[in-house]
């Protein structure tokens, strides 16, 4: 008897999984629909998104996922060599993408700025502009250079700094500039922009973790000399 299958396209339309990530973006969906996506059929009455959640739940979660090899995903009703090649193809990829880009280690000091940051700015002969955005442990989610000045001044406005830490939903930023000079010392200027920051953060409920002022070999944190 020849097997049914259940197309992605036969379930109602509020319940398939790659309308929804169109719709709504991939980090809305659950592990079940993203798996159905990579199943794209399902098997005897079965949805693609039925099929997923057995498996889930046969292998109890994604850990479980993880360590199964191809004959034991083929031991489920409806997973024959292709879907099970699929899902293990995805699987090793996510792997190698998590090797190739290892979770970044927190900002726990204005040291840990230095260190990230000094090699690339101390000998720049104009101000750069940098901010991190911060997850709610202090890990780094990404990086922006959002000024560069002339040879004496950076302008930096608010709006800049915060703007892509909103998109990347960041709960607090730490920032940084050089002083081609290769003196740290904090200007009245850096000192100024500095709690303008602090007040736009409050108000958008993300923390100026620190504004660290780079020169040749040294650097200056604000939070420590107390301008935070």
């Amino acid at each position: 008897m020849k097997e049914e299958k259940i197309l992605v396209k036969d379930v109602p339309l509020q319940e398939r999984p790659r309308e929804r990530l169109l719709t709504f973006g991939p980090e809305q969906l659950t592990n079940a629909e993203l798996l159905a996506i990579l199943l794209r059929t399902g098997s005897h009455g079965r949805s693609a998104l039925e099929l997923a959640q057995r498996l889930l739940t046969r292998f109890e979660g994604l850990a479980g996922l993880l360590a199964a090899d191809s004959r034991e995903l083929m031991e489920e009703s409806g997973m024959g060599p292709a879907k099970a090649t699929q899902v293990l193809a995805a699987l090793e990829f996510g792997r190698r993408v998590q090797r190739a880009h290892p979770a970044p280690k927190p900002i726990h000091s204005p040291n840990d700025v230095a260190s990230r940051l000094m090699e690339r700015l101390q000998f720049l002969s104009k101000e750069h502009f940098v901010v991190l955005h911060l997850d709610t442990k202090h890990r780094v989610l990404g990086e922006e250079v959002v000024s560069v000045g002339t040879l004496n001044a950076s302008l930096v406005h608010p709006r800049e700094v915060f703007r892509t830490a909103i998109k990347r939903n960041a709960a607090a930023v730490v920032c940084a500039h050089n002083h081609p000079s290769g003196d740290p010392t904090p200007s009245p200027e850096d000192i100024d922009v500095t709690k303008r920051i602090v007040e736009s953060g409050r108000i958008l409920g993300i923390d100026l973790v620190d504004h660290v002022v780079i020169g040749r070999g040294t650097y200056v944190s604000m939070r420590e000399r107390g301008l935070i």
